[in-house]
């Protein structure tokens, strides 16, 4: 998760502590992530040295790095709630969160260090702008080993909805119902107003925060790749609407070696 636009504080004020409830449980998902990663190539080798999973949350693609071998992940969010779910949950694996802006990477590793970055969820659609997206493609770039892997996926949100079909449920059940409403600010954005109900007893309450994401484009986003100098960008199923893909640093030539 990225500081932009808001997000963070309806993060911390709003969303965090039903985050995991709406996303589901680390054990029902974590296996699902595995699965992914290793179709995509990533630890099949044995892992590697160091992987950096950006826009962590409560740890999905983090546990899953950690089985598939790698030595060393480190989990950035700025989520302090979600961070704290995952280092609950790390069980001595060699996993460190990390409170950070994932702009920040440069900061945190070295360069030509990183064996694998994943960048999962909706965490590019939170970044403030496309130059956020773009300086965020190059940090990862200069961080991963020639070779190394980008794995990313983003929510397609550049086909506007219209009349009811804005209005989405993420998930409900006799207790909380979290649903969504979309409204398309313009070609760049569009602004998510999230929509709890919470049960005490005999009575509901609502709640209502809103925050806006971009809209990205995947021919966009496969463009800003190759440009920045990833070697291969290649496209893998996702859930509908959604869009994944694996973008490996270019590997010198043994005679640049």
């Amino acid at each position: 998760m990225h500081s932009g636009m808001g997000y963070a504080k309806h993060y911390a004020t709003f969303l965090a502590r039903h985050y995991s409830w709406m996303a589901g449980p680390l054990a029902e998902k974590v296996p699902g992530e595995i699965a992914r990663l290793k179709e995509l190539g990533i630890g099949a080798a044995g892992g590697g040295r160091l992987a950096v999973d950006l826009g962590c949350g409560p740890g999905y693609q983090a546990l899953a790095l950690a089985e598939l071998g790698f030595q060393r992940v480190m989990a950035l969010d700025t989520s302090k709630d979600l961070l704290g779910e995952l280092e609950a949950n790390i069980s001595g694996r060699a996993i460190e969160p990390v409170c950070m802006d994932i702009l920040r990477l440069g900061e945190l590793v070295e360069a030509s260090s990183v064996d694998c970055v994943t960048c999962m969820g909706d965490t590019l659609t939170h970044l403030a702008s496309r130059e956020d997206v773009t300086a965020l493609f190059r940090a990862v770039h200069a961080a991963l080993v020639p070779g190394g892997a980008f794995v990313l996926s983003f929510r397609d949100l550049t086909q506007p909805r219209s009349g009811a079909d804005r209005f989405l449920m993420s998930r409900a059940d006799r207790d909380r119902i979290l649903s969504c409403f979309l409204d398309y600010v313009d070609d760049d954005f569009v602004c998510v107003h999230d929509i709890l109900h919470l049960r005490d007893g005999d009575q509901w309450t609502l709640r209502v925060s809103a925050y806006r994401k971009l809209r990205l484009a995947a021919g966009w986003v496969v463009k800003q790749l190759r440009g920045l100098g990833f070697d291969a960008v290649e496209a893998q199923p996702g859930a509908a609407g959604w869009t994944v893909l694996k973008a490996t640093r270019r590997a010198l030539k043994h005679s640049e070696s």
